[in-house]
């Protein structure tokens, strides 16, 4: 779910406009738009890095203080097609995989090919955080997008369904970098005050994005086919994201130049041999803390990620649990006690803003994925939807979730408080919409009444993600932006998983024994094709004993899967209300020309 990662969320006409400029502008303590940064800055009061921090947030502080309002706005601008183009791929690549599949006659390999990329998907970030800290925003961003086109290349190239996975793995985890990169430059160029809505701003384009995938879908697959779609988007992807590398590059050229980025001591590269440069970023990436917690988590993402397929039974998959839990306990040891440069400070692993801000995010998709795995055939079953009005009612959670963010974003803005919003708002309307639906979910039920539901949840999820990312970054000073960001989806990823993981568990045990229950007694030999394919599910007509059976056994498994994704709510509760409340007026993390 990208509302969030991803998702995880306007027109840029409101940044021109004098009467939005008070609603965006800069707050007391930064420039206000009118001036040159390049002209007007204190140089030595703005540029000089702090010892402590590390060389790409130094770069992209001095990036801020030299460039001009234009070039920011230009930025900004760049960033929301970005996020357009992003959001038809990631809808498209999941229409059309299935296709994909089966033009290799495997189309039973569909889940299993997302597999990979899912988990590697939910630690690289990890490891993105640092290149960025490290070599700078810029260069990690080109890194993205050149792994994001060659995998795109190979997807519109493959020979087999195991050449596509492996495809998949390059362009899930250089898209998913992408929109992180793109993350952290909004967290790097706004005011705490502002930074939730301008995020949730430059997520808008999932309002247009979400009804879009299903027409290119269907125009490549009665046309030139799937291969032409993504070697479109192959072109595509570069061609929009590489001018704001361009922009970045040219300000970061023009800050060096200006005097504003100063080499230290000691970071001559020519002046190490190849073992000392080794040690040395192995040093400042913090290697042995990287590789604890990447491979701690992936290794506990597998387990849940192979659960549909595998059960519980595998000594290997307990096995797995096991080490990855030691893995991530091993890397909390290792920051406080032996590393000299720190993944995640101690400090910030110990506070309680952080802390409740991982376990609301792991709270959010827990339920997202439990009520809503099979949310979309149980409105095909059991209301009688079409694919396409089913797709809609799915939609509208996305559509909702954004405006909301960006109206939570504005209300932060002119509060300066988040906790109380996600307090008294997004938890309370979570647990009402999730807590209706339960009551909704019945057979003669109208579906208006879901979408109420559904309207009380998205709105929810939207006022959540912005206090949440707010909430992390309050608690944290701008040299730990990139990290924080990176475990907060960390834990995202890791709520996603368990969450798909209940709800497959929900489903493989009460679907098929609560059809055995309802469903007529002659057609009990047909209950594996019932249970395995919504097609035959569908041909039974609406009203006829069979039919009823079905929607029953439907109604009864959807009303675990949303008891599950409410209770949930409990931990989410507790981890918002564990947060200080911070109030983020008047709070100056960044450097130099903001919005």
């Amino acid at each position: 779910m990208r509302l969030l990662a991803g998702a995880q969320h306007g027109s840029y006409a409101a940044l021109e406009s004098e009467e939005n400029s008070n609603l965006l502008g800069d707050d007391n303590d930064n420039h206000s738009h009118d001036e040159d940064p390049a002209v007007n800055v204190d140089v030595d009061d703005e540029a000089t890095p702090a010892p402590d921090i590390q060389p790409g947030v130094q770069s992209i502080e001095a990036v801020t203080v030299a460039w001009t309002a234009t070039a920011l706005l230009f930025a900004y601008i760049m960033i929301w097609l970005i996020y357009f183009v992003e959001g038809m791929l990631s809808a498209t690549t999941g229409i059309l995989t299935p296709y994909v599949t089966s033009a290799f006659a495997m189309h039973s390999f569909t889940p299993t090919v997302g597999i990979l990329s899912s988990v590697i998907g939910g630690v690289t970030n990890l490891t993105l955080a640092k290149i960025l800290d490290v070599f700078g925003r810029p260069q990690g961003y080109l890194f993205c997008i050149v792994l994001a086109t060659v995998g795109l290349a190979m997807m519109a190239a493959c020979s087999s369904v195991q050449a596509y996975a492996a495809a998949q793995v390059f362009q899930t985890v250089g898209n998913n970098g992408i929109l992180y990169s793109l993350t952290v430059f909004v967290a790097d160029t706004s005011s705490l005050r502002n930074r939730g809505l301008m995020q949730a701003i430059v997520s808008s384009p999932n309002l247009i994005t979400c009804w879009l995938a299903g027409p290119i879908s269907s125009g490549f697959l009665n046309g030139p086919g799937w291969r032409c779609a993504f070697g479109m988007f192959t072109i595509l992807v570069p061609a929009i994201t590489l001018p704001l590398f361009q922009l970045l590059l040219h300000n970061y050229l023009k800050a060096k130049n200006m005097g504003l980025i100063v080499q230290s001591k000691g970071e001559n590269e020519s002046d190490r041999t190849a073992l000392q440069s080794f040690l040395h970023y192995s040093r400042q990436f913090d290697a042995i803390g990287l590789i604890l917690l990447s491979t701690g988590v992936a290794i506990f993402l597998l387990p849940f990620n192979l659960y549909a397929l595998q059960g519980w039974n595998s000594p290997r998959v307990v096995a797995m649990l096991v080490v990855g839990i030691t893995l991530i306990i091993s890397f909390v040891v290792w920051e406080g006690y032996y590393a000299s440069i720190t993944f995640v400070p101690y400090s910030i692993l110990l506070d309680r803003t952080v802390l409740g801000a991982c376990i609301l995010s792991a709270t959010l998709f827990i339920s997202f994925w439990c009520w809503n795995s099979f949310f979309s055939s149980y409105l095909q079953v059991v209301n009688d939807l079409s694919v396409e009005n089913a797709s809609n009612v799915v939609q509208s959670y996305t559509v909702c979730s954004v405006v909301s963010a960006i109206a939570v974003g504005s209300l932060i803005h002119y509060t300066g408080r988040f906790k109380p919003v996600c307090l008294y708002l997004g938890i309370p309307l979570s647990i009402l919409g999730s807590g209706l639906m339960m009551y909704y979910c019945k057979i003669d039920g109208s579906v208006g009444y879901i979408i109420m539901c559904q309207l009380f949840i998205s709105i929810a999820a939207g006022t959540i993600m912005v206090c949440d990312e707010v909430a992390i970054l309050a608690a944290a000073s701008h040299q730990h932006v990139a990290v924080c960001i990176a475990v907060l989806g960390m834990f995202g990823n890791i709520g996603g998983a368990i969450g798909l993981t209940v709800a497959s568990a929900i489903w493989q045990s009460v679907f098929p024994r609560k059809l055995m229950d309802y469903i007529p007694a002659d057609e009990l030999p047909n209950l594996p094709k019932i249970y395995a394919n919504i097609s035959t599910q569908l041909s039974y007509p609406v009203g006829s004993a069979t039919r009823l059976g079905i929607q029953h056994a439907y109604r009864d498994a959807q009303m675990s899967m949303l008891a599950v994704g409410t209770a949930v709510w409990i931990a989410g509760f507790v981890g918002v209300t564990i947060w200080r409340d911070i109030n983020v007026i008047g709070i100056k993390q960044n450097k130099g020309h903001v919005w």
